[in-house]
């Protein structure tokens, strides 16, 4: 395939390689007086950003180290769709006493977004729909006479932009002793607002780099994006699924819908009613609820500061923790281990992390760009830091590949099952905006062989199917043990029956 070379925004301008075929990357370095200048830029923006929202009585609520806390009561709540938040951890997060990192490796979803186009239109055509039938708008809702849908598709926010400077800021400052020395090797998946996040991220892990007064002088340069894996029909994508013919097409794909619409009857049906006695006219449907659901999170994210959508509060804390089991359930039974395909989706990633953290070829034979990961300039061995970026569907399927959450009964879709008792699965839990999944190795005291740890965004896994002990550490030899499923393949032979 030809190489393709493109200029984007991600709040700036630059280009990037679009990879496919047999071509290789051509990693873009920045100079330190460049990267300077566009973190000054950056730093402005937010500045003024952050200044409107002071004058308005505004204030911003996110963080790099804790994400997003704006009224988390209901934030935390929503599926997919809520802003990355720092998830409480059963097993200290720090790294263990008596033990330093080696290598590091994040898996991250791409920022905030507006709705995707399809679902823009709808959302815009229900508002329409409501404001011609409804003559009285009561109350709490009054402000929907006058409301107007201005939602774009599909692209990131100025917010979603922020939160993954804020994610590489996080990532150098967790990992900084390895940060300080090295620099990590970029991958993005191939759709526009998964490599404007990976660009942002860099953007945040250069500004924290420059930031520290002992980062090595001799760093050998800093990060920038250095594969882009095009997500076109067909392409073999570890960090896109697209090529399981029965899972795309097939009786497969339709399980996770039909497990949340399932829910939907029982939590919406409540909701339709009281919005239908109270908003005269108005006869939503049941999906029609779900989207103006979704206006409050997507409303939230299109502000600069994340400032929560008056939206939001036409639903009550109980009705957001229903809602986000409905994201859990997509998740579950659309990608995860609910699906009988949904771990195969994950299998090529697993496969190329085994790679990395053994410094061995990668060994497999269902979604890996094999062109790409057979040359050491598009995916070489034996880094300490690396960090893609994806979806949220890609995700779950990766994370039920490695064996997390497997432990966890089948949610049921007629009672709902919070996070804690679904054993840490939860949308919100595992790919909101901005999400990231930290794969670690350690070297710890008393221990002969490398250990291994995962976190999902600050919740650090038990790693029940290694048997990890009471810190979430596996040797490594243990880990990879445990990942058999993936490394026989995961049933791709099915995908083409």
């Amino acid at each position: 395939m030809e190489m393709l070379r493109r200029r984007f925004h991600g709040g700036h301008q630059h280009e990037y390689a679009l990879l496919g075929g047999n071509e290789k990357a051509r990693p873009r370095l920045w100079t330190r007086k460049h990267s300077i200048l566009v973190l000054l830029l950056i730093a402005l923006a937010t500045l003024f950003f952050v200044s409107l929202s002071i004058r308005s009585g505004e204030q911003p609520c996110d963080t790099p180290e804790a994400g997003y806390q704006c009224r988390p009561e209901i934030s935390h709540f929503w599926g997919q769709y809520s802003p990355y938040f720092s998830v409480a951890s059963d097993i200290p997060a720090h790294t263990p006493e008596g033990c330093h990192i080696t290598f590091a490796q994040v898996l991250a979803r791409h920022g905030a977004r507006d709705p995707t186009l399809g679902k823009s239109l709808l959302y815009g055509a229900t508002i329409e729909r409501l404001k011609a039938n409804v003559k009285h708008f009561p109350g709490r809702y009054a402000f929907l006479a006058d409301y107007e849908y201005t939602l774009g598709a599909d692209q990131l926010s100025i917010f979603g932009q922020r939160q993954l400077v804020s994610a590489g800021v996080n990532f150098y400052e967790r990992y900084k002793p390895l940060s300080r020395d090295f620099v990590p090797f970029l991958r993005a998946s191939g759709q526009k607002r998964v490599i404007d996040s990976a660009w942002n991220w860099t953007q945040g892990f250069r500004e924290a780099m420059l930031a520290d007064e002992h980062t090595n002088p001799h760093h050998p340069s800093l990060p920038a994006v250095d594969v882009v894996v095009s997500e076109e029909e067909g392409m073999n994508n570890t960090l896109h699924h697209d090529i399981c013919t029965e899972f795309e097409t097939g009786k497969f794909g339709a399980i996770g819908s039909t497990a949340k619409f399932k829910w939907v009857e029982v939590f919406a049906e409540p909701i339709r009613a009281r919005f239908n006695a109270d908003l005269i006219g108005a006869n939503l449907t049941l999906t029609e609820v779900i989207y103006l659901m979704e206006l409050c999170p997507f409303e939230t994210v299109a502000s600069p500061t994340g400032k929560i959508s008056r939206i939001c509060d036409l639903f009550t804390t109980e009705e957001w923790r229903q809602y986000n089991y409905y994201g859990s359930l997509d998740k579950w039974y659309g990608y995860g281990h609910g699906n009988p395909l949904g771990p195969t989706q994950g299998v090529g990633f697993v496969n190329e992390l085994i790679a990395r953290m053994t410094d061995e070829a990668v060994t497999d034979t269902t979604s890996t760009n094999r062109t790409l990961d057979s040359d050491p300039q598009t995916f070489p061995l034996g880094r300490r830091l690396y960090a893609d970026f994806s979806h949220d569907n890609d995700m779950t399927a990766i994370m039920a590949a490695l064996g997390l959450y497997g432990e966890t009964s089948h949610l049921p879709n007629r009672t709902l099952v919070g996070a804690p008792e679904a054993g840490g699965f939860s949308a919100a839990w595992t790919v909101p905006f901005a999400g990231r999944v930290y794969f670690e190795k350690l070297q710890c005291a008393g221990h002969d062989e490398e250990l291994v740890r995962v976190l999902v965004n600050d919740r650090v896994q038990p790693l029940l199917q290694c048997e990890g002990d009471a810190l979430g550490r596996c040797t490594l030899s243990a880990f990879v043990d445990s990942l058999q499923f993936a490394r026989s393949g995961g049933h791709w032979a099915a995908c083409f029956k």
